[in-house]
């Protein structure tokens, strides 16, 4: 098979692009020949001879929306050009709107664009209105977008509804959760004090962690932090850009200075899990959170909520699923419960690292190409049977028409 994929990034270190970067080498493991329309490709990928990397450069252009644009216009005038030379085109979202046989759907821009917490809505300014224009502009692409594709496959069940919200047939949608790395994200071997000290976190406490973006609502510290107040035996770290974050001082001001550690942005997010005790993270909106299945394959309890995409991976075996994000609370009520009962994160720590065992990254790139295959298997032989190569369509399997 003759597989194109288009996408800024195929490389690790980056969310899509780690999607992209697994489900390329699983391509190829099974022999398949690619064609990559992207910006960076891992090197290890552009020297193999299984992939044709054509180079879409968009550095240099200003902003975000600029780039996206170029890259949407020149991957999609390679693909008219070429398009009768590739059995099947895998896109992710508005990057291009030349019809696809494949897109993955990491995000849902004209969902995003209704939340309380769009940057839009808090931030009365120019940036504010880039964020808006940003997000109204793809909401309408990646519309016409999905409806182009054979087949959409949303990275979560939470993207799943909002495409069907926005007028994609479920018979169309497959549900393909991203991957963890098993083996960077591991239990440790105890609750990790011996590790705390030179990761500058405390010792002989119990110990949570909360990371993200902390700059802005969305990622809902805040709330975190006033439950925290009623759960008084319990720490919380906290991982991300502290330059412009309004939460340090919240802290402060609710008395929270000696239990809240604000440890900045860092890189070494494994090994920090395996030195906590439990995860909390009850965003008010996110498409899907890789950060929930890296903390259960650290075999971390976690604390999320259902506007959190991929909260439903976390089964009352190993987490609690808060129905409202802003319940202050209902989650101090869940921290407590987890706190006061140590055989319980004990119990749960086992059960969350087996949950992750089913969403490796192998087995999520495996079940991208098995539908390849399959979309693949189908047009031919209908080929077979009703039309010529020339106009044959690729069309969904009969019967699969659900979830994953």
């Amino acid at each position: 098979m003759k597989l194109c994929i288009v996408t800024h990034k195929i490389k690790k270190g980056d969310g899509q692009g780690r999607v992209n970067y697994e489900v390329a080498k699983e391509a190829i493991c099974r022999g398949h020949h690619l064609t990559l329309l992207a910006s960076e490709v891992a090197p290890e990928l552009e020297d193999n001879s299984q992939v044709n990397w054509i180079k879409i450069p968009v550095k240099g252009y200003p902003t975000e929306f600029v780039r996206n644009f170029i890259f949407a216009q020149k991957s999609a005038d390679w693909l008219r050009k070429h398009r009768s030379d590739i059995d099947l085109v895998k896109v992710n979202g508005a990057i291009n709107l030349a019809a696809a046989d494949v897109n993955a759907v990491h995000f849902v821009h004209s969902s995003w664009l209704r939340s309380p917490v769009h940057i839009s809505r808090n931030r009365r300014d120019l940036y504010g209105f880039y964020q808006w224009l940003f997000t109204a502009f793809n909401a309408g692409w990646e519309k016409q977008a999905f409806q182009k594709a054979q087949v959409v496959v949303a990275v979560s069940e939470k993207v799943a509804q909002e495409l069907v919200n926005i007028g994609i047939p479920r018979s169309r949608i497959r549900v393909i959760v991203n991957g963890v790395d098993l083996e960077e994200f591991t239990p440790g071997e105890s609750v990790g004090d011996r590790h705390r000290q030179k990761l500058g976190l405390p010792e002989n406490v119990t110990l949570a962690l909360f990371a993200g973006d902390i700059r802005t609502p969305r990622k809902n510290l805040d709330t975190v932090l006033h439950a925290l107040v009623k759960v008084p035996d319990l720490h919380l770290a906290v991982v991300g850009h502290i330059e412009g974050s309004p939460f340090p001082q919240l802290a402060a001001s609710l008395g929270l200075s000696e239990r809240v550690h604000f440890v900045g942005f860092r890189r070494d997010i494994p090994e920090i899990m395996r030195s906590v005790d439990l995860f909390i993270f009850p965003s008010r909106y996110e498409a899907c959170s890789l950060v929930l299945l890296e903390a259960l394959s650290s075999g971390l309890p976690v604390i999320t909520a259902t506007a959190t995409g991929g909260a439903e991976l976390v089964t009352p075996e190993c987490g609690i699923v808060l129905p409202d994000s802003n319940d202050i609370d209902a989650l101090a009520v869940a921290m407590m419960s987890l706190v006061s009962v140590d055989m319980l994160m004990q119990q749960m720590s086992q059960a969350a690292r087996s949950v992750a065992e089913q969403h490796s990254w192998t087995a999520m790139a495996q079940t991208y190409v098995d539908l390849f295959e399959e979309l693949s298997k189908n047009a031919e032989h209908r080929s077979d049977t009703d039309l010529s190569p020339s106009t044959r369509p690729l069309t969904l399997p009969l019967g699969a028409t659900g979830a994953n």
